[in-house]
């Protein structure tokens, strides 16, 4: 069993089961049949984080940090290090296997689907729909971990740095990383004392 952290991080008396190669798949395979147009890493939050805390969301904000600067598709990346941070290579694969087993028949599947459905004047609206509720994941993801941040204000410049430089700014996302990381690291020693 593994106890709940309260919000002072020292654990309740409540337990929840331990994490399973079972459950990790279930988890890695729901959140890729049913995430869709985006918003994955808020599934994988929600999942890991607030339903089961199986990784803390220091952890989790860490891992998907990281993810983000590695090469290759994001989700893909974070899911493999949740899966190696809980149990080790095994875990990796089994998580990767179960995000991309149901994505990769069920694309097919609706791609057959889109096709004989592309002259239906409800297809644009109903895509538009599922667009904007993985924005909604993501969104409240966001502002969920950004709570932390705003406590801290260093960590909150280099949070918002990142935010104006890239996303408003649109500067290469590489470049911005490697200057901020001195800054970053500098931020977090700092918070500590």
């Amino acid at each position: 069993m593994i106890a709940i952290p309260d919000s002072d991080g020292t654990g309740s008396s409540e337990s929840l089961p331990p994490p399973t190669l079972f459950g990790l798949f279930s988890i890695a395979f729901r959140t890729g049949i049913f995430s869709f147009g985006g918003g994955i890493s808020a599934w994988l939050h929600r999942e890991f984080v607030l339903v089961r805390p199986w990784i803390s969301e220091g952890e989790f904000m860490a891992r998907m940090t990281t993810a983000q600067i590695l090469p290759g598709a994001n989700v893909t990346n974070l899911t493999v290090m949740i899966g190696m941070r809980l149990f080790g290579l095994r875990g990796a694969a089994v998580a990767l296997f179960g995000l991309l087993i149901g994505p990769f028949f069920g694309v097919i599947g609706i791609l057959q689907v889109i096709d004989i459905l592309q002259g239906w004047w409800g297809m644009k609206p109903l895509l538009a729909g599922v667009t904007a509720g993985a924005g909604g994941l993501l969104i409240a993801m966001a502002c969920r971990s950004g709570q932390q941040f705003v406590t801290r204000l260093p960590l909150l410049v280099v949070m918002l740095s990142t935010f104006i430089l890239v996303g408003i700014l649109r500067l290469p996302l590489v470049p911005v990383v490697l200057g901020l990381i001195p800054i970053s690291i500098g931020a977090a020693l700092w918070a500590k004392k």
